[in-house]
């Protein structure tokens, strides 16, 4: 088993850790603390989402008894194979947050803070390259990475495809950012348990001045070719950087997942929703069962009629207040929620779906349909670095040996 699927598995999904023998190996081995503990004598996860994912656990085991299934058995989980400094299977190609299975924005944070930590271990300074580090993606594991390097004086580049903050920016103006404190470089303790995403942006923008950092926006990186012992970093508009080192920490959903159904190209169908305020007195669906789709209703239930279709027969894959929020909302009928439902078409007024098991077609009036299918992986852009990609499938928990 490869460290990579560890830190899938700790992120993603609920997991249970033990060992055969019992040697609490993987117990001392993580730097983080607080992450695993004994109970009922067997070592066991018991603080998952603070995981950051370097693996030392499992490469701390003396009997290689950390066995994982991730994903599930329809749907599997594709992320590049990393190992416990970040690394990919290219020397010199780091990965840190969202595209690496890491989501949540602390945990991103202190992946980007590692991964330079690690660069700057092995960099050697008398190379020809332009830049020391190039940094792709300036979400929360980009801007930390920015920081660490800015700390230790390399000569380094930050580019994003859009603008500052990644997927946070494409955030709902008003959504509550639910995290919980973390270590952000040349900064220190960030306590913002629930924020706005304009308050979060803010201090990124104030930590950045501050420290003479500046990002590359509307920058999209098209290409990392290795070449004579450096890395050539070409974007969309042409620009050609030479770099020794890449940390990619770009988002996984760079394309948005389509449902494929007809329809779908009518202008009321989006993907994302940026400004909820703006929207009042229509009849809208949301597609999904994730966090997004969840915070989205919630914000626009209260001027709008609000009807959420989720294939599963229950929400397993969202946070704990969100849930709490998404139950009352639809005990008190302020959202009504379609369980076991697929969208199989859309016309200008209204929305048809397909009911599980009854195989039943409601038809539901509609101005407005936001879908929260996730999105693809950008994997061309991966496997056309050489980059090494794994799709698996399995039952979401750990195994004994």
């Amino acid at each position: 088993m490869s460290r990579q699927s560890w830190r899938e598995c700790t992120n993603r999904f609920p997991c249970i850790l033990g060992l055969i023998i019992r040697t609490g190996a993987c117990i001392a081995a993580c730097p983080e603390k607080d992450i695993l503990g004994i109970k009922n004598g067997k070592a066991t996860t018991i603080n998952a989402s603070q995981c950051i994912g370097h693996g030392a656990c499992f490469h701390a085991c003396p009997t290689q008894a950390i066995t994982l299934c991730i994903g599930t058995e329809k749907r599997g989980v594709e992320l590049p194979h990393i190992d416990q400094n970040f690394e990919t299977n290219i020397p010199g190609i780091f990965i840190a947050g969202e595209l690496g299975g890491m989501g949540l924005i602390k945990n991103a944070v202190e992946q980007g803070r590692q991964s330079v930590e690690n660069i700057v271990k092995s960099l050697r300074k008398n190379h020809q390259a332009t830049y020391d580090l190039i940094i792709v993606g300036a979400g929360p594991a980009g801007i930390s990475a920015s920081l660490t390097a800015k700390k230790h004086q390399l000569r380094f580049l930050t580019l994003d495809q859009d603008t500052l903050g990644g997927t946070v920016f494409t955030f709902p103006r008003s959504k509550i950012v639910m995290t919980s404190a973390m270590d952000l470089p040349l900064y220190g303790k960030v306590k913002l348990y629930e924020t706005s995403k304009s308050e979060l942006l803010d201090l990124w923008k104030t930590v950045l001045k501050k420290n003479s950092i500046s990002i590359v926006e509307n920058s999209k990186v098209e290409a990392v070719i290795s070449e004579n012992g450096h890395f050539i970093v070409e974007t969309l508009s042409g620009e050609r950087y030479t770099t020794k080192t890449v940390l990619l920490s770009i988002g996984r959903r760079g394309t948005p997942r389509k449902l494929g159904i007809p329809g779908e190209m009518l202008e009321k169908v989006a993907y994302r929703l940026l400004e909820p305020e703006t929207i009042t007195g229509k009849a809208v669906m949301i597609v999904g069962g994730g966090d997004s789709a969840i915070e989205s209703a919630l914000l626009l239930a209260d001027q709008n009629s609000v009807t959420l279709s989720y294939r599963s027969e229950v929400f397993n894959r969202i946070k704990p207040k969100n849930n709490e929020k998404i139950n009352q909302a639809m005990a008190s009928g302020k959202i009504n929620v379609l369980f076991n439902s697929n969208p199989v078409r859309i016309d200008k007024e209204s929305v048809f779906l397909i009911t599980n098991p009854e195989n039943k077609e409601l038809k539901i009036k509609n101005d407005l349909i936001y879908i929260f299918a996730g999105g693809e992986l950008p994997t061309q852009f991966l496997l056309k670095a050489g980059l090494h990609i794994t799709k698996k499938f399995g039952e979401a928990v750990l195994k004994h040996k």
